[in-house]
């Protein structure tokens, strides 16, 4: 049984062929949004519907084995990093998502000045910035 099949069943969810195929698109391309989990899926499964693939998404979701993150004035992105309070560094020029693990020690800017009576169990942090390739092109 592979790890993908383990993960499945451990949540509950049926084994099937398009779940496995999103579930290897993300391991293979992090950050990529529903567009191209399709295109990536349709490579091996031509004639998986969009529709599956959102139900396929959403439920992967919900089962906590992806998460799905929308930084700012961007497309919604998947990744199959869970389990973790990790954050992403986002492009300004080309929109490229990195992941940044989360700041150990003393982190004030994490800890809320005022919970407002909630139990806060994770914080998330955008950076935003011009990644490697796009300041090496704007370098005369």
């Amino acid at each position: 049984m592979s790890d993908f099949e383990a993960q499945l069943r451990d949540a509950s969810l049926r084994v099937t062929r398009p779940r496995l195929a999103v579930l290897a698109a993300l391991r293979d391309h992090p950050h990529i949004d529903t567009e191209t989990v399709i295109e990536l899926v349709r490579a091996d499964l031509e004639t998986v519907s969009h529709q599956a693939i959102y139900d396929v998404l959403r439920a992967l979701t919900d089962a906590g084995l992806i998460r799905r993150i929308q930084p700012a004035g961007a497309l919604a992105r998947y990744e199959s990093r869970v389990g973790d309070n990790h954050h992403h560094v986002v492009c300004r020029s080309c929109g490229a998502i990195a992941d940044v693990d989360c700041a150990v020690g003393h982190t004030p800017c994490l800890t809320a000045s005022d919970d407002h009576g909630f139990v806060i169990d994770q914080a998330e942090v955008v950076y935003w910035g011009t990644c490697p390739a796009c300041a090496a092109e704007r370098t005369p």
